[in-house]
């Protein structure tokens, strides 16, 4: 019998050929010379080191693939990552159903797939042009990639023979003290599960939502708060509540003045370290300094004022000096509107100047009679 008369004639030769082509086929038919292999699959058994991938069933030992980890966000507030919490979650997912123990059938075994002989693959031909083939392997259509095929007599009642069955379970997850935005928490083995299959991990990815007191910047905390002028040159005390309830009074010193802008540390009021919580990092407070509205204040309460204020710091000038100067008057401005007032206009010049032409010269126009 002829090798080509052979080929056509054996599925299994015939898929090795289309596959890995003429080469491979005859060391696996013993033609290429002290191989000494005697069938298709041994070359290439030994090549994957049994690994199964080849062809068929059970007994060539299928390597477990591994399943898919689900990931999800958890959003949780400033409050929790502060104190440390636990919240409980209930999800269903997919477990090896417990009648059949994952083998989807009553006598617990399972028949090879006829459409891929038990290798979950099948190649397709198709023919792309004039003498033009082209080979795809793609997952076996009547398996699934499987490799098995299970009879409706023999299907497992619970599952239906799909190997599976939904089941909820209640995850409680744990987050710690000081732990930060973006930080991941897993329970390994806890997603959906599969026959042959690795089961992947719930990963839980840390979503801190924003406070609308306090701003974390990795172990410390701030706050901002607005003092009027009086209490910015002589004093202020206020109480503020904490992330874990706490009351804290806040004061300054006797004659410290504070400045707008000016900033206080607390220490140890910050955000408690991830694995050291008895470790905390320092609670800033910015203060803003309200001043008196524009005419609030009388001539008479100005001139107590400059009693009591230190000297004012501008140049005392002559009558003789003040008839030789132009008066000029303040005007109030917005200079986030000024800014971006400034920005149109650079914009539309720059425009202005691409129209007028290239290589900077610009563009004539000729004058019709």
């Amino acid at each position: 019998m002829s090798q080509a008369y052979e080929v056509l004639n054996d599925p299994e030769k015939r898929e090795i050929y289309d596959q890995y082509g003429e080469d491979a086929l005859k060391e696996g038919m013993g033609g290429g010379g002290s191989s000494g292999f005697h069938s298709p699959f041994d070359l290439f058994e030994q090549i994957f080191q049994g690994s199964g991938a080849f062809g068929g069933g059970s007994s060539r030992g299928r390597r477990q693939k591994r399943g898919e980890d689900v990931v999800q966000p958890m959003k949780v507030t400033l409050e929790d990552v502060y104190n440390g919490t636990t919240k409980k979650l209930s999800l269903s997912r997919n477990a090896l159903c417990k009648k059949c123990k994952g083998k989807g059938s009553k006598s617990g075994e399972a028949g090879t797939c006829n459409g891929c002989r038990g290798a979950g693959m099948t190649t397709v031909t198709r023919q792309i042009g004039l003498g033009m083939i082209q080979r795809m392997s793609t997952v076996c259509p009547e398996c699934k990639g499987s490799g098995e095929m299970i009879s409706d007599k023999d299907k497992c009642p619970s599952c239906k023979g799909s190997k599976v069955a939904q089941e909820k379970k209640v995850l409680e997850v744990h987050i710690e003290k000081g732990m930060q935005h973006g930080q991941k928490i897993v329970f390994q083995g806890e997603a959906d599960e599969a026959p042959d299959t690795v089961t992947g991990d719930i990963v839980f990815v840390l979503q801190l939502k924003d406070h609308p007191k306090f701003k974390r910047k990795y172990d410390d905390l701030y706050i901002e708060h607005t003092i009027s002028l009086t209490e910015a040159l002589c004093g202020f005390q206020f109480v503020l509540t904490h992330l874990d309830g706490r009351q804290l009074l806040i004061k300054s010193d006797p004659g410290e003045v504070i400045k707008p802008g000016h900033h206080k540390a607390i220490n140890d009021e910050g955000m408690p370290q991830h694995g050291r919580p008895f470790m905390k990092g320092r609670l800033f407070v910015e203060f803003n300094v309200e001043f008196p509205e524009p005419g609030t204040l009388t001539p008479v309460q100005c001139q107590s004022l400059e009693k009591i204020l230190p000297p004012k710091l501008g140049t005392k000038l002559s009558d003789t000096e003040l008839d030789q100067c132009e008066e000029t008057t303040l005007h109030d401005v917005n200079m986030e509107e000024e800014m971006r007032r400034k920005q149109q206009q650079m914009q539309h010049e720059a425009y202005d100047d691409d129209e007028e032409g290239e290589g900077g010269a610009p563009k004539v126009q000729c004058a019709q009679q």
